[in-house]
């Protein structure tokens, strides 16, 4: 197998589709099922399972996967040491949605001006998937609520986050979960950490969350709140950067529910050039207190 293989199998993988894949790549579709169809052939198994118009991966290609995202993070290591231990390659960063919106354009124009040779990707989710990503190889870093005691993970904190309850402007105080007692909650998909510290708010007065309404974006989640229509819980950072904040209520949550803190995590093992220098940058603009900064055992 070629590393260019390799790379094809893990886009196509990824987006479930050679047409997207082949957008991400830059290369023409019938390229890549050729590229594919000589890699099945070459293995003597099928990688994919073709479903209509999207391909899953087989067994044999879910295996592949883990196997290639290792092989793939060594080849760009080895790249960037034979360099002088320089950034070099890709380097494909996860990030919730509030953390690349508030916290990563200061982090990433540095980033960029310092390692122009690094192929920097952002791709933004929630908590959840994110960590799936880092798992499975598809991310090599994350900035994620924690912090996480997975054995396989490592991290360092980014910044603490203060936690907002936001109902429309005339709503009386809230200081409980019962004060806003069956009013629908305008949240992220299930994956979103936030959305479980809303729904642990609740459960730990022994209050039942109203419908919960996903929505995929802060500033519609404001707009609704703002109508009457539910609350909201997102952090203070955020809600400062919406226009329209003044429009709503605000109400901290009491502990253990009033902060939380977003970390860079990775896998144990993976620490390349691209991610040091990543470190270097977000441990020099950090505000935590310097006890923090210690990685997760």
């Amino acid at each position: 197998m070629e590393f260019s293989q390799l790379r094809i199998f893990q886009a196509v993988a990824e987006e479930g589709s050679i047409t997207r894949a082949a957008e991400r790549l830059h290369r023409v579709p019938s390229n890549l099922s050729t590229r594919l169809k000589q890699m099945e052939e070459q293995l003597g198994v099928d990688l994919f399972v073709r479903e209509r118009q999207r391909l899953q991966l087989s067994p044999a290609g879910k295996v592949l996967l883990d196997y290639s995202a290792r092989l793939l993070a060594l080849h760009d290591e080895a790249h960037g040491a034979v360099q002088g231990g320089q950034p070099a390659g890709d380097f494909v960063l996860g990030s919730m949605y509030s953390t690349a919106a508030i916290h990563l354009p200061k982090l990433l124009a540095r980033y960029h001006k310092a390692y122009p040779m690094v192929n920097l990707q952002v791709q933004s989710a929630p908590s959840g998937e994110l960590l799936e990503g880092l798992i499975t190889g598809r991310l090599d870093a994350a900035l994620v609520d924690g912090p996480l005691t997975l054995a396989t993970l490592d991290g360092v904190p980014l910044c603490e986050e203060r936690l907002l309850l936001i109902c429309e402007a005339d709503h009386p105080p809230v200081r409980g979960p019962k004060d806003v007692a069956g009013r629908s909650v305008f949240t992220f998909r299930r994956s979103c950490s936030y959305r479980a510290r809303l729904e642990a708010w609740f459960s730990h007065d022994r209050v039942a969350m109203g419908r919960a309404i996903e929505i995929e974006s802060y500033q519609g989640m404001l707009a609704c709140v703002t109508a009457g229509s539910g609350v909201a819980l997102m952090s203070e950072s955020m809600l400062d950067s919406l226009p329209g904040k003044d429009s709503v209520s605000i109400h901290p949550l009491a502990e253990p529910f009033a902060s939380a803190t977003t970390w860079l995590m990775w896998r144990k093992g993976m620490l390349g050039a691209n991610l040091n220098a990543w470190i270097d940058l977000q441990q020099e603009g950090k505000v935590l207190p310097e006890t923090e900064t210690r990685a997760i055992a």
